[in-house]
């Protein structure tokens, strides 16, 4: 197992590994104010899955089974997670446990937030993607016209992240959370992009020690960002890189018909072609576009560039009605920059032109 500590307020443990879970009554125990009651809000696939797993470390005095995937980030269900928080009478010395997906994780840590004006929760992903939304303390509920418009920054009291429901992964759900491992390589380590590009070959073939590096590696830029900007006044924005078009992408779709790591793959393509034409970006795109199709990536959608434009003009980057993207001077160099209309429908078209060329 890996132990990291992420400061972001408080500082917090992140444990990773097979068997973490076995830590988690630990965990528990060791957490002040002793901990009164625990409610479990957990993804019903997750539950299908590994119900006498769940149910043999996890000690929780309530229980409530959130809908799959993005279905759970949604008002109606955050109201039902409400009731079910004071049906049980959760008071401010207790717990929620998160035991999902990125989805699961938002809408937990959403209702953590705001019952009582705030308690604690922990975090127990299950995905590939929750690497990355599991860490940093980032909690929201969608909205029609934009994703995690309604949320808080309010920081888990841990991460436990067993490989063990990573074993259950469906191929979609694996290239869905790869997309995040490889926007922490572009936008923070050179070194380890290169090892990706050269030792990913398949997601299906994925060696489960390579994947536990790689994860680390993922937690460790985020951590290390968030801890310099946990609310994102700054530097945590380069987290985005790829989520502005892509997050257009996710919500033209309808939430869940695309993954969300689908849509930020696509979203990093088009970011990354939009850097060539505004930063000067060194980079060879026609490779990177060549392994990430290899890797069973789509590159674009066919959406009108007019409603993908009116999405992003809600994107929570934007300052002053002016759209700003997350790009790239070099790898490992992000920043933002503020973009005219007529820049981005170019890049919207130029990608739509690779995807036919490709």
């Amino acid at each position: 197992m890996e132990y990291l500590t992420i400061h972001a307020g408080a500082s917090y443990p992140v444990i990773i590994g097979e068997k973490a879970l076995s830590e988690i009554s630990q965990t528990v125990r060791e957490l002040k104010p002793a901990v009164t009651s625990v409610l479990l809000l957990i993804d019903e696939k997750v539950y299908q899955l590994h119900q006498q797993t769940i149910k043999q470390h996890i000690q929780y005095d309530s229980l409530f089974i959130l809908p799959q995937g993005e279905k759970a980030k949604t008002f109606s269900v955050y109201e039902q997670a409400m009731g079910e928080a004071l049906e049980a009478g959760l008071d401010r010395h207790s717990l929620i446990i998160a035991c999902g997906g990125g989805a699961t994780g938002d809408l937990a840590g959403f209702t953590a937030a705001t019952y009582m004006r705030g308690i604690r929760y922990i975090q127990v992903p299950t995905t590939i993607l929750a690497h990355d939304s599991a860490v940093g303390g980032k909690t929201a509920i969608n909205h029609p016209l934009g994703k995690n418009m309604t949320g808080a920054f309010h920081q888990p009291s841990a991460v436990i992240y067993d490989s063990l429901f990573l074993k259950t992964l469906p191929l979609r759900e694996i290239r869905s959370g790869f997309a995040e491992v490889i926007k922490h390589a572009l936008i923070a380590d050179p070194e380890f992009l290169e090892e990706l590009l050269t030792g990913v070959s398949s997601l299906e073939k994925l060696e489960p020690s390579f994947l536990q590096y790689a994860l680390k590696k993922g937690i460790q830029i985020k951590g290390e960002i968030v801890s310099r900007d946990e609310r994102e006044q700054n530097i945590r924005a380069f987290l985005n890189f790829g989520h502005t078009y892509g997050h257009a992408v996710e919500a033209w779709s309808g939430f869940g018909e695309k993954l969300h790591g689908e849509c930020v793959m696509i979203g990093m393509i088009y970011a990354s072609l939009l850097s060539i034409e505004k930063t000067g970006l060194d980079f060879p795109i026609e490779q990177f576009i060549k392994w990430v199709k290899s890797l069973g990536y789509e590159i674009s959608i066919n959406a009108p560039f007019e409603e993908l434009h009116h999405l992003m003009k809600k994107d929570k980057k934007n300052l002053n009605r002016n759209i700003r993207f997350v790009l790239l001077k070099a790898v490992g160099q992000p920043e933002l920059v503020n973009i005219e209309s007529s820049e981005l429908e170019y890049i919207h078209q130029l990608l739509k032109r690779k995807e036919e060329i490709q």
